[in-house]
């Protein structure tokens, strides 16, 4: 049974209907994979026995007529969702105690659908990092390596657990979140797909909060059927959350397989920075030659503002987070390090919960909101990012999306740029306009590097036209015809 981890999410769900299989042994096989796999780190609390539980009510469920559809599916949590009764930290110290006594919409929408929870995922510490190296837990080690070599990769980041799991065939699907590539970024480095949908198409209730105004879950998954599978779960409007779009979901999966031709595809010339490797380039050329193959006209738009993205995000984010990581003072859950008076509590507290990456972003943010600087640099973040969203609007008059690199490399060494902040940030350089224009984006891998590697291709779209972005995937994975796999050595 143990190649029923290797299936896809919709052959899993399609064996699960015609009675191939049950979800216990899908979800046994799935337990043996993870427990096995701990190498990886992917996992930072694995829950086999609520999983076998939550298997045996989906056969039960399945065995009346009353499947989900997500029935018996076993998924994988990013630690930034709280899941009732199973401990939640963001893999933050401030949070390891806090066990949540309440479900995020996003995970309450996939066990209503019948899916399996196998564990809570790894994680940059509160979602801040692009390589799973802020984590409280350790790294996550990328389950692909460099042809010839053992050195330890990245996952990319902050949804490195979650990225990993499913490369590594741990679980069929997981959910994940995107404040600045977080998804898609992590997606590229190890084949998988990933999307961020638009922002406010999944609720954000119950999922700790980086930056409010940024932050936007979505699902990775294996293949491009599997992220709309997911997504359609996961989306859905919620009165809890304020800018949650009380939109109709579409049926996301349809969209898969229809065809392209006719639809126009803008290529930004802005994304063309120096320095890009040459292997980057010649991916981009070929993923507009297989949209020219599928019957798209592909046609050259400019994004002017894009080099002011970069620097705005990082003053935010850093903002928002600072405002947002206030509440985490000891006084009323999670970590508490007393000292003399409330003070020292708060400030022992909070040096000892929060790591570096953390501490940093909290002093950018608490700087560019204190007086003096708030116009000078909060206020000026602000205006470039309606420009951004502006000049999104003016191509999407043109064009139906757009397409670019996920990421400006395939996964560096752990460590590798530990030291360096700004070479860390640089990795988001594709990424992050679309979490300020709101907009979503889909990563999915259509090549290798000279290293054997993973690179993935962006696709970014219109406000709430996942759909077209999915038909675009579904052409794309086609075409790339990318059947890359890690080779086992954990």
């Amino acid at each position: 049974m143990s190649n029923l981890t290797s299936l896809t999410l919709k052959v899993a769900l399609d064996g699960l209907a015609d009675k191939s299989f049950s979800s216990v042994e899908l979800t046994q096989a799935h337990v043996e994979a993870v427990e096995a796999a701990r190498a990886l780190n992917a996992f930072v609390l694995e829950t086999p026995d609520k999983a076998l539980e939550m298997a045996k009510a989906a056969d039960e469920r399945r065995a009346r007529g009353e499947a989900g559809a997500l029935e018996g599916a076993p998924l994988g949590v990013k630690d930034l969702f709280c899941t009732e009764g199973v401990r939640s930290t963001a893999c933050s110290n401030i949070l390891k105690p806090f066990v949540p006594t309440y479900e995020s919409t996003v995970t309450a929408n996939l066990w209503r659908d019948g899916a399996v929870m196998l564990g809570k995922l790894n994680m940059d510490e509160f979602a801040m990092g692009s390589s799973n190296e802020t984590s409280a837990f350790g790294p996550v080690v990328n389950p692909w390596r460099r042809q010839g070599a053992n050195a330890p990769l990245t996952p990319g980041g902050s949804s490195g657990g979650s990225a990993a799991a499913v490369a590594a065939e741990l679980c069929l699907g997981a959910t994940a979140t995107d404040t600045g590539g977080s998804i898609r970024q992590p997606a590229a480095f190890t084949g998988t797909v990933g999307i961020k949908p638009t922002y406010g198409r999944c609720s954000r209730w119950g999922v700790v909060a980086f930056a409010s105004s940024l932050d936007q879950a979505g699902p990775i998954a294996r293949t491009v059927e599997d992220a709309a599978i997911l997504l359609k779960s996961m989306a859905g409007h919620d009165p809890k959350d304020s800018t949650s779009l009380d939109v109709e979901t579409p049926d996301f999966p349809s969209f898969v397989g229809k065809s392209v031709k006719g639809l126009r595809i803008g290529v930004p010339r802005e994304y063309r920075v120096d320095g890009m490797p040459a292997e980057i380039e010649a991916l981009w050329e070929k993923g507009i030659a297989w949209l020219k193959d599928a019957g798209c006209e592909v046609v050259e738009v400019s994004l002017p503002h894009t080099k002011y993205a970069l620097p705005a995000y990082y003053i935010v984010a850093p903002a928002e987070a600072s405002s947002n990581l206030a509440r985490y003072d000891g006084m009323r859950y999670g970590l508490r390090v007393d000292g003399a008076n409330l003070t020292e509590t708060y400030e022992n507290t909070r040096a000892e919960g929060f790591g570096t990456e953390v501490k940093r972003r909290i002093l950018i943010g608490t700087y560019v909101l204190s007086a003096g600087y708030y116009d000078a640099y909060y206020l000026k973040a602000l205006k470039v990012r309606r420009r951004i969203a502006d000049d999104f609007e003016q191509a999407f008059g043109k064009v139906d999306a757009l397409l670019t690199p996920t990421a400006p490399s395939a996964a560096f060494g752990l460590g590798e740029n530990a030291d360096d902040p700004i070479a860390m940030y640089l990795n988001d350089i594709f990424t992050v306009t679309v979490n300020l224009a709101g907009l979503p984006g889909m990563s999915l891998p259509a090549g290798v590097d000279a290293n054997g590697l993973p690179l993935g291709l962006q696709l970014i779209g219109r406000a709430l036209d996942e759909g077209t972005l999915f038909s675009l995937g579904g052409a794309l994975e086609k075409a790339a015809d990318f059947k890359g796999r890690p080779q086992r050595w954990w």
